[in-house]
């Protein structure tokens, strides 16, 4: 693959369920072009995908943000979600393992700071959430 800018972005609207079957169809995509493997690739794609349902369920509408960085010293793909809904009013207590406010089984955010190299999450009770998530190609992973 001929490499691009230092840094490639694709905006993806995120405001009903079907828009969570379009960013996953964009991260798979984007991730087998990049050169990730099968494997690194379903982890990026049930990544969004968690993220994209959390806007969906909570804020109704937001954003995902699919960064192709291509610099060192880390080249990999960055996902920004971010929304302007109720935001999280204890992250802490977000990132538990078991944790839920849907009823569901708590294995989101957690999970998906599992899965990749790196998870940040900023949040502010009124104003929103913000999440950028990290999976390096494999030549750089330590």
């Amino acid at each position: 693959m001929a490499w691009g800018p230092v840094l490639d972005e694709i905006r993806l609207p995120i405001t009903a369920h079907g828009d969570i079957v379009n960013a996953r169809q964009e991260g798979r995509r984007v991730a087998a072009e990049m050169g990730f493997s099968s494997t690194d690739v379903a982890l990026i794609i049930t990544s969004i995908s968690e993220l994209a349902r959390n806007i969906v369920q909570y804020a109704r509408q937001g954003e995902l943000v699919l960064v192709i960085n291509h610099s060192n010293p880390h080249p990999g793909l960055v996902v920004i979600a971010r929304d302007n809904g109720p935001g999280i009013p204890d992250i802490r207590k977000a990132m538990q393992d078991g944790y839920s406010t849907s009823g569901g089984l708590g294995l989101g955010l957690p999970g998906v700071r599992r899965l990749m190299d790196e998870f940040d999450i900023a949040s502010e009770v009124g104003k929103g959430t913000t999440v950028t998530i990290k999976k390096y190609l494999p030549e750089i992973r330590r």
